[in-house]
């Protein structure tokens, strides 16, 4: 078996275990490069048909081409595809500084998509190599009340061997991609032909390399302007995968305040 192969199969034996050990589940859709791949695993995993909700926990401030790109794929992989507001900015943490507290309005959409619908399991599309708060992360992680993620309470996974039974008020956030490397996600992506957001290709030379909310990303310089192209470029660049993301440059701690909080 080829790296991607095998990291296919792990994705797909992670699916299918949330699936069948919880009992009321979602996969977190944000319409960036992982969360596609994840639907595309989701959709091999269950034989063409993604057999819980695609949501979307929608601050209102994406892309045009993302929210486009949103309305056509639900149709075309007949996604349930179910959207949720996120609260205004005025009911978020004011000490948080400013591209923070713009991002931490998801925390708070994503806890009030929890109460209404009971999830017990919400499948999201992070990655370790991505962000070094996500480096701590489990397969199978827990979340307390309020979506409070303890970092240095969390169980052990040896051997494929994952704590599917949250307690109650609580959740899993299962992460089906979370060995994956950046190059992987696009590598997988080109081998296996998934539509991309044209956001991620160079336009007059620069493009996105994460795509969050239109106010709090930017793109970075590229000429990357293909699928292969941007392999090329993974292989040598420096820049780091969210240097457009605006609160990865404020303080030191924000992004560790909004994981701990429930942020994705």
């Amino acid at each position: 078996m080829t790296r991607l192969d095998d990291l296919e199969s792990q994705s797909i034996f992670v699916l299918r275990e949330a699936y069948a050990r919880l009992k009321n589940i979602a996969l977190l859709w944000s319409l960036g490069k992982d969360s596609n791949v994840m639907i595309w695993l989701a959709r091999k995993a269950f034989f063409g048909r993604v057999p819980f909700p695609a949501l979307h926990v929608d601050t209102g401030k994406k892309f045009p081409e993302m929210y486009a790109f949103r309305e056509r794929y639900a149709k075309e992989w007949n996604l349930d595809l179910q959207v949720e507001p996120c609260p205004p900015i005025e009911t978020v943490d004011p000490t948080l500084p400013p591209a923070a507290r713009s991002a931490a309005r998801k925390t708070e959409g994503l806890k009030a998509a929890l109460a209404k619908h009971g999830f017990d399991g919400l499948i999201a599309g992070i990655r370790r190599d991505e962000e070094a708060t996500r480096a701590k992360e489990r397969v199978f992680s827990l979340r307390g009340a309020e979506g409070i993620w303890d970092v240095r309470d969390q169980a052990p996974e040896f051997w494929n061997h994952f704590n599917a039974s949250p307690p109650p008020g609580a959740h899993l956030r299962i992460h089906p991609i979370l060995q994956w490397t950046e190059a992987d996600i696009w590598a997988y992506t080109q081998r296996e032909a998934i539509p991309i957001i044209p956001l991620y290709l160079s336009r007059d030379g620069k493009r996105y390399r994460s795509l969050g909310d239109m106010d709090i990303t930017h793109p970075i310089p590229s000429q990357a302007a293909t699928v292969a192209e941007i392999l090329t470029e993974l292989r040598t660049t420096k820049v780091s995968e969210r240097a457009g993301r605006a609160m990865d440059h404020e303080s030191e701690d924000a992004f560790e305040r909004l994981r701990v909080a429930g942020y994705l």
